[in-house]
């Protein structure tokens, strides 16, 4: 098959669903499959001549282009007529977000009678949390709405990694078929013996890995292990980058005994990280699956992680000590402190959780992506008709017909669907 992903940026490895996506196109390409990718490239990731890519400029959003940035995001804009020569051939467009590039590539598409396929990566709960209204439940319901407007109603297949956001998205009242697969991990997370770096050395060492943004909760960390007895052994590693940095770096200031380590790292560099380490915390509010908890629990790390509902993270958990309250730092005390006195208990469920991340394996996980694009297709040729206009309005087929114009077809796809 040939497969156009298109994604908002590409090449950064400070953003998950990036860091995905490239994942996603090397497997694709193994298994036979010619991948395209429509994206907006910074200038520090140029070295990418192993994928063929359409290059886009990314735009600047007033006031909120500071933050965006600082999540590891940007956001991007094509030109039409080239969006247009780039992805005919294709069997399938896969969109990656629900964003204006993402709306560009898929009007270009629909008119030219490409299938179209989207993923369910950016959680809107990332959004409320950073607009500081994440536990207002009508904001996340109004992005909610907006993302189904603007994408979902009309891609009929969509992927989501977890089954936590599949029931999230049918509870917000999403009409399409859902597939949950996980975005999978490479097979290089697995445990192996590393000697503890001099900084780590007579420490209980606990790790997070994630964005320093609101919905992640690295602050309940602090609150817990400053409240601790054990507070003088242990050591904190929190790998990331994000907006709230500086407060964190505060507040480990404030709570913390030994200085907590802030570090971003390459894939492996975070292998010999997590290998070194004791126990892995997810503390996160709101995630719609949580990639680094399970490369963490793959080389034997006990996760202890928040029990937070539209959290998809704590289906991860073999055992109820490895869930503690959502947003209750005593709580997570109690769990880090549990797992302190209990080495044993750790060691158990440690192997536990290494033959559970064996199912995560990334090569299975594109596998069913490929199945997914391969109903996507083969709907496209059965159902013509019904799968063209189902999620299509009267204002939709008149910004197609623009998008016709503008790219030079004269017969679009639209023109010859009959309409419900």
């Amino acid at each position: 098959m040939i497969i156009t992903l298109v994604i908002d940026t590409f090449g950064a490895t400070n953003n998950g669903t990036t860091v995905t996506c490239m994942r996603t196109a090397t497997y694709l390409k193994k298994h036979g499959h010619e991948v395209r990718v429509i994206a907006y490239v910074p200038e520090e990731h140029d070295d990418l001549s192993d994928y063929n890519i359409l290059c886009v400029p990314r735009i600047k959003i007033p006031l909120f282009d500071k933050l965006i940035l600082d999540n590891g995001m940007v956001l991007a804009k094509g030109n039409l007529k080239e969006i247009a020569d780039f992805i005919r051939g294709s069997d399938v467009v896969h969109l990656l977000l629900p964003f204006h590039l993402e709306t560009q590539v898929r009007r270009v598409a629909r008119v030219m009678g490409i299938p179209v396929t989207s993923a369910f990566h950016c959680q809107p709960e990332n959004v409320s949390y950073n607009i500081h209204m994440g536990h207002v439940r009508p904001v996340s319901s109004l992005i909610y709405l907006l993302f189904r407007r603007w994408c979902y109603r009309y891609t009929r297949h969509v992927h989501t990694p977890s089954a936590m956001m599949a029931d999230q998205m049918r509870l917000h009242h999403y009409r399409n078929i859902i597939h949950p697969i996980s975005n999978g991990i490479s097979p290089v997370f697995r445990p192996m013996a590393v000697a503890k770096e001099p900084r780590f050395q007579g420490k209980f060492v606990i790790l997070m890995v994630g964005r320093f943004s609101g919905e992640k909760r690295q602050d309940l960390l602090f609150k817990a292990i400053g409240r601790s007895r054990y507070n003088d052994q242990i050591q904190l590693v929190l790998c990331g980058q994000g907006p709230l940095r500086k407060k964190y770096e505060r507040l480990s200031r404030k709570y913390l005994r030994n200085p907590c380590f802030f570090e971003f790292h390459n894939q492996g560099e975070l292998l010999r990280i997590i290998n070194q380490c004791d126990l892995y915390v997810h503390a996160s509010d709101a995630e719609s699956e949580a990639i680094s908890c399970i490369e963490a629990f793959a080389c034997g790390l006990v996760p202890i992680i928040s029990d937070s509902p539209v959290s998809a993270t704590n289906s991860f958990s073999l055992d109820d000590r490895c869930l503690f309250r959502a947003g209750d730092a005593k709580s997570l005390r109690e769990r880090i402190e549990y797992f302190y006195e209990h080495p044993q208990a750790k060691k158990e469920l440690s192997e536990k959780y290494v033959e559970y991340g064996k199912g995560f394996e990334l090569e299975r996980c594109v596998l069913l992506l490929e199945e997914m694009f391969e109903q996507a297709v083969q709907d496209d040729r059965e159902d013509q008709n019904l799968h063209r206009t189902y999620y299509t309005n009267a204002r939709e087929r008149r910004k197609l017909r623009k998008v016709a114009k503008e790219i030079g077809i004269d017969d679009p796809v639209i023109e010859k669907e009959s309409v419900n």
